[in-house]
């Protein structure tokens, strides 16, 4: 298994940790959205529902009110002009045979003359039709015999809603034996009707003598409830869409820190992986050389040591590395002479063919000592590596350090690098030969944990100067000024 298959496990779960928590965001819209649809479907349908029956209650009592009798029996005729007979709903009168000795004579004296000369006889004889006589009567006109001893002695307009007689005569029935008003969901084929029953009274004996009822279409008014429905609905799958894209957008922000934490410790593996390869190679291979001839073993054995030396680097520089990515937790600036600390770093310089030039001026920045000692070692050990005086048969360097105020400065007689080469050679495992590559990107990223930043030039003569600026000028106090 290979590194990128190995770092491809924790990136699987984190994306599928950012689909997870999107679902969730997503679900948990989903059910608040779809509670708050039905909530406003329901009670918007509810509205129109008592709405319509509000309207049928009001026109049921306006026809009872219309119903009146006199010595001739009862009078239908306010029925006829009234708007209450008029609208979309479908009124009926129906009359009691068994309270009521005379329904046909009431009926004839009430329900309005057809033709002129017409007699209460005929007319009676009209209104007791056996059930089912064929086609609609007209407004005012007797109809048939009901069940349970009541007749039909006035329709409205036609029977556009297919309510059974039997049902309008039960309903009347439940009115008329229970002095209330009845309002009720009836079956009309394959749909659903509003009936509401209304009894009506004699006006001297004060006995229940008959009923009104009043059938209504619901489709005819709920269409703007389903209208409204649609919108509801509509509306509800576009914001779970948009709640889904939203979450996904804030799962990614919240899963960021966990993105950046996979990321620096890949790097940090990477760093270690790249940079302990070389000294554990030379290590091997002069113990492979050494066992081979033991008498050659102290040949060897400097070699050992400055591959143990380097791995000992490698180990603080990417310790280092880490701190720097958990800055939050390890960074510690503390007012710091920067001149002495830079004399000790050199002070720990192998011995050998190097002249080496100080030029120190007392200065204390707020900086982190590790860090800071790191960074100045990284840049010494650049110039040891790289900086050799050309033309030398031995080999020696020449290395110039100086710190002024926050600046501190490494200069060799190496072949030099331009500025513009600066950014390629401060990335990780980039150099100029001789080395993993990690020395300065670190000290770049040092000096920009301390608001500073990592510059080069040439310098006179020949060679690089490298300088290390540990923040702006202003943070930088020059020890001596302080002092007697």
């Amino acid at each position: 298994m290979t590194d990128r298959d190995r770092a491809a496990g924790p990136r699987r779960r984190l994306r599928r940790l950012q689909l997870r928590l999107t679902l969730a965001y997503t679900l948990t819209t989903l059910v608040g959205v779809s509670v708050l649809s039905w909530l406003v479907i329901h009670t918007d349908g509810r509205s129109w529902r008592n709405a319509e029956f509000d309207e049928m209650l009001r026109h049921a009592a306006v026809s009872t009110s219309l119903i009146y009798y006199t010595d001739a029996g009862v009078q239908l005729d306010g029925l006829r002009d009234d708007e209450s007979t008029r609208g979309r709903h479908q009124v009926f009168v129906l009359l009691s045979r068994t309270r009521i000795g005379t329904p046909a004579k009431g009926v004839a004296d009430g329900a309005g003359k057809d033709t002129p000369g017409s007699t209460a006889a005929g007319r009676a004889t009209a209104s007791t039709r056996p059930t089912g006589a064929a086609g609609p009567r007209p407004v005012g006109a007797a109809g048939p015999a009901g069940p349970g001893g009541l007749d039909r002695v006035f329709t409205s307009g036609s029977r556009s809603v297919p309510v059974s007689d039997e049902r309008i005569a039960a309903l009347a029935r439940t009115a008329m034996d229970e002095d209330v008003t009845v309002r009720e969901e009836v079956p009309a084929g394959d749909r659903t009707a509003y009936a509401v029953a209304r009894p009506f009274y004699h006006d001297e004996t004060q006995e229940t003598t008959g009923a009104v009822v009043v059938i209504g279409d619901p489709g005819l008014r709920m269409a703007e409830h389903t209208r409204l429905t649609y919108a509801v609905l509509t509306g509800s799958g576009l914001l779970t869409l948009l709640a889904a894209f939203t979450g996904h957008l804030l799962s990614g922000r919240s899963l960021r820190p966990a993105w950046q934490a996979l990321e620096a410790q890949e790097r940090l593996l990477a760093d270690a992986a790249h940079e302990l390869r070389t000294p554990v190679a030379i290590m091997r291979s002069s113990m492979d050389v050494a066992g081979t001839d033991p008498r050659n073993l102290p040949t060897h054995l400097p070699r050992i040591r400055r591959a143990t030396d380097r791995l000992t680097d490698v180990v603080e520089n990417v310790l280092t590395r880490g701190r720097l990515q958990d800055s939050a937790a390890s960074f510690s600036p503390v007012p710091l002479r920067l001149d002495q600390l830079v004399e000790d770093a050199c002070g720990e310089l192998p011995p050998g063919r190097l002249t080496l030039t100080l030029r120190l001026d007392e200065s204390v920045v707020d900086a982190d000592p590790a860090l800071t000692r790191v960074a100045v070692r990284n840049l010494l050990d650049n110039a040891l590596r790289h900086g050799r005086t050309p033309g030398d048969p031995h080999g020696g360097a020449e290395i110039d350090v100086s710190v002024r105020g926050h600046t501190v400065s490494v200069a060799d007689r190496g072949p030099g690098v331009a500025a513009e080469e600066l950014p390629e050679l401060t990335e990780r495992f980039r150099s100029r030969g001789g080395g993993s590559g990690i020395g300065l990107s670190l000290v770049r990223e040092i000096a920009a944990a301390h608001g500073g930043t990592l510059t080069a030039r040439p310098r006179p003569g020949g060679g690089a100067a490298f300088l290390l600026a540990l923040g702006p000028a202003g943070q930088a106090r020059h020890a001596r000024a302080g002092t007697s």
